[in-house]
């Protein structure tokens, strides 16, 4: 009815799982998903791409990270410099195999940026290309060029399915629709009738390119069920007729590259065993191997005493099939084990069956071996086929695990479904989003929870796809750098996250925990890949609520991402607060590091890259206390000027009313807010537990040195003279000054931005506490102002390193005395 109708439309994930308290399954749990993203190209491969400067010389670069129609490139010589990374469209960009200038006669020179560092070039690409991946032909060249393999099965192509009842048999199917490669097959033949139609996903070890059959030794043959709807010599005219077109419907044949290997089983016929009828995955039952067809298949029948039986449920299996599990395995589990139809009684026993049947039991080496390593739990979400309605993909609920199998429930199918067994690595599932990306309509549940309130406060990813042709347009024939924002030619836009759990976690972050973190996530929707790696990297904090504010969106900062609600339970506590994250691939590693530098730990901790054997950032000699200087923020204390003057701070630190009753959820507070950022809060909510009280202290420090800071600049030029007991250099004890180190500026220090400082700090031996100065926003007069303790206690440094600093800072101050105070 139009009510239900209204209910579907406003169905939201991130509402509904906050609603019902569970977490979605993670995207890495789903290998068929990650497969179906791969563009063929890999990092790692090299080609031969046009120097931007120069487009009519090429050189060689390495991809970095691959993202549908996109590839990161560096070109080779950068060595771990990624400041000269570019991303490519594979469609518009310049881009060949390797070998490919020797064979068209075009230069092969390096790019000015790095002359300097290859005096050889013969030397340097000999080293660089031996034993190199050179990056696919067909896919820089071709019809095939730039698009995703998956997108190759369009409409209109054929494929040949096995018989599910008979696998020494195959038929034709034509691709009727893909939805993110879980094809809509019809038999050929049988055009204008959709009665017979399936749904698989394209990795399906029953499904081929055509051509399969005859390759293998296998018989072309309409399965019976529609044998009898035409003639033979109408299956023989249908069978010439795609020969004949063989070529406009094919499909390429490495697109079946990454299928599952079929190994080979050692079953015998009259074996029993357990198993769930895949087009029934309710219950688990008796079953019977009723005929070995091969090596390979085999077919099974569930047990059926009844003697009036008029049909029976057989299938097709092979050494790895899921659902077949040996004698006795679901009373070990703790499972029910239906009994056969007709079987008296209802306390089924093993061994009094196989005694009456006079069968024996399929040994335990006959069957795969079952993990438990996959990341799935119970209550988490996800998003599953119908088996009664394969047309319906659902919310799904796990229920249950053992070993490798899920029970599932289903919510929002048309009729009531029990709870499916599948296994984890089944086709049939998909992560949360997965329908929304591929843009397939999604069974809410009957009552979709919509809290009106919410729907303003959270702000949905807009969908941001554009079409190959679009693409084309935009860029021409420009290669695109790091930093430009492209939406690509595709639904999946994220690539996969690492947790590169070797590099340095920080201060803030757990490494006991941070090793517990799957070993990556995605690749999948930029918000919601982004979200479930922040939400893992707040769950692995000592103080989860302390990362969550450090997180929270500065609303002063303006860098055009998307707000996302983010939670944290501390001490009993909950705490929310909104936090930026980008919405875009190319985007995707700069955030990444970003937010890495934030938290104080390797800016290689998590990214689009993995990194192997040695962080490029060295980050294994680093202590939580020395990395602060190098990549730390101390924003407890900050020296330079907050934008928007004092008066946030005074409404930043206002008293909660202690009056009003607590709130369930906290919003975090940063140290630094503007008024506006605050009125987000209701009226009177606290803003904090104890865990935060430390920082509320600071947040008065902060003040009082500000204020302080202030007062100094008022004063006359003369603050800065040598007579002033409060900038007084350190004693010669601490700092030995020598006449040969006497500075000449060419500008007054009291004009110098910020980037100023950060130049005249990297000319020196203190260069490395460069970043501290930028992150700290120190400019020229906040500069003059710096002594020995306040480096010490502000920046929290060493007293030799403090020293060394206080050296070049009294340099400085000498210098504007001498040059420009009078």
């Amino acid at each position: 009815d139009a009510g239900s109708s209204v209910e579907e439309m406003e169905f939201n994930w991130d509402e509904y799982l906050e609603d019902t308290g569970a977490t979605a399954a993670p995207h890495g749990s789903f290998k068929h998903v990650d497969t179906s993203l791969q563009n063929g190209f890999a990092p790692g491969m090299k080609l031969e791409v046009a120097v931007k400067s120069d487009q009519n010389t090429y050189w060689v670069a390495t991809i970095i990270t691959t993202c549908g129609q996109l590839l990161l490139l560096r070109y080779d010589g950068y060595g771990e410099d990624r400041k000269a990374d570019f991303w490519c469209d594979i469609l518009t960009a310049d881009l060949h195999p390797i070998g490919w200038c020797e064979q068209n006669k075009k230069i092969l020179k390096v790019p000015e940026g790095i002359k300097d560092k290859i005096p050889d070039q013969e030397e340097f690409l000999q080293r660089v290309l031996k034993g190199a991946c050179s990056a696919p032909a067909n896919l820089l060249e071709g019809l095939h060029r730039g698009k995703n393999p998956l997108d190759l099965i369009a409409p209109g192509s054929r494929l040949e399915l096995q018989n599910l009842r008979d696998s020494l048999e195959a038929w034709i199917v034509n691709v009727v629709e893909n939805v993110g490669g879980r094809l809509k097959l019809r038999y050929e033949g049988l055009e204008d009738s959709d009665k017979f139609d399936q749904w698989l996903f394209y990795l399906d070890p029953f499904l081929h390119q055509v051509g399969w059959a005859a390759q293998h030794g296998y018989s072309l043959q309409p399965p019976l069920a529609i044998r009898s709807l035409r003639s033979e010599a109408d299956w023989q005219e249908i069978l010439k007729k795609v020969k004949e077109e063989e070529e406009e419907s094919s499909v390429p044949t490495d697109l079946f590259k990454d299928k599952p290997v079929i190994g080979v089983h050692s079953f015998s016929e009259g074996m029993k065993l357990e198993a769930v009828d895949p087009m029934a995955p309710f219950v688990i039952s008796p079953a019977t191997v009723l005929k070995v067809y091969n090596d390979k298949y085999f077919l099974i029948e569930i047990d059926d005493l009844r003697p009036e039986r008029v049909s029976s449920q057989r299938y097709v299996c092979h050494v790895n099939s899921a659902g077949i599990f040996p004698v006795q395995w679901s009373l070990k589990n703790g499972l029910h084990l239906s009994p056969p139809p007709g079987y008296p009684g209802q306390d089924f026993d093993w061994a009094d069956y196989l005694k009456q049947c006079g069968a024996e039991a399929a040994p335990q080496s006959c069957f795969p071996s079952l993990t438990s390593d996959h990341g799935f739990k119970e209550n988490m979400k996800l998003e599953a086929v119908n088996p009664v309605d394969p047309e319906e993909v659902c919310i799904a609920t796990v229920t249950k695990l053992k070993d490798s199998y899920l029970w599932l429930q289903l919510e929002g199918s048309k009729k009531p479904v029990p709870e499916c067994i599948v296994s984890v690595e089944s086709m049939n599932i998909f992560p949360v989003g997965w329908c929304e990306t591929n843009g397939y309509q999604l069974r809410p549940p009957r009552k979709a929870i919509v809290n009106k309130q919410k729907k303003i406060a959270v702000v949905q990813p807009e969908k941001q796809i554009l079409s190959s042709r679009t693409v084309h347009d935009g860029l021409k024939n420009q290669e695109l750098n790091s930093s430009d924002s492209v939406v690509i030619n595709g639904k999946y836009c994220c690539p996969k996250i690492y947790f590169n759990h070797r590099c340095f976690s920080g201060p803030y972050l757990n490494k006991g925990r941070i090793a517990e973190l799957p070993q990556s996530v995605g690749p999948g929707n930029c918000v919601l890949v982004l979200k479930e790696v922040l939400t893992l990297l707040i769950n692995a904090a000592y103080k989860p609520s302390r990362v969550l504010r450090e997180l929270q969106l500065d609303e002063e900062a303006a860098w055009h991402g998307h707000g996302e609600t983010l939670k944290a339970k501390y001490k009993g506590k909950s705490y929310r607060a909104t936090v930026e994250v980008v919405r875009t691939a190319d985007r995707v590693a700069d955030f990444c590091r970003k937010t890495c530098i934030k938290l104080e730990c390797c800016p290689n901790l998590f990214g689009p890259q993995m990194v192997l054997d040695k962080c490029s950032e060295n980050c294994s000699v680093l202590t939580k206390t020395k990395y602060t200087h190098y990549y730390g923020k101390r924003k407890n204390k900050r020296i330079g000027r907050p934008p928007g003057g004092h008066s946030n701070l005074e409404v930043a630190m206002k008293k909660p009313n202690k009056r009003r009753k607590r709130r369930k959820h906290f919003f975090v507070h940063k140290k630094k807010r503007s008024s506006t950022s605050v009125d987000n809060t209701p009226a009177g909510s606290p803003q904090g537990s104890g865990a935060e009280e430390e920082d509320d202290q600071d947040e008065s420090e902060l003040s009082h040195s500000l204020a302080q800071d202030r007062d100094k600049r008022k004063r006359k030029l003369r603050t800065f003279s040598f007579s002033d007991d409060e900038n007084k250099p350190p004693s010669p004890k601490d700092i030995k000054m020598e006449v040969a180190e006497k500075l000449q500026l060419d500008s007054n220090p009291l004009e110098w931005s910020v980037a100023d400082v950060v130049r005249f700090l990297k000319s020196t031996d203190c260069a490395p506490l460069a970043r501290i100065f930028l992150d700290q926003e120190i400019d020229g007069q906040a500069l003059l102002l710096l002594t020995l303790p306040t480096v010490q206690e502000c920046m929290d440094l060493k007293l030799g390193p403090a020293i060394k600093l206080c050296h070049h800072i009294e340099r400085v101050k000498l210098a504007f005395y001498q040059q420009f105070a009078n």
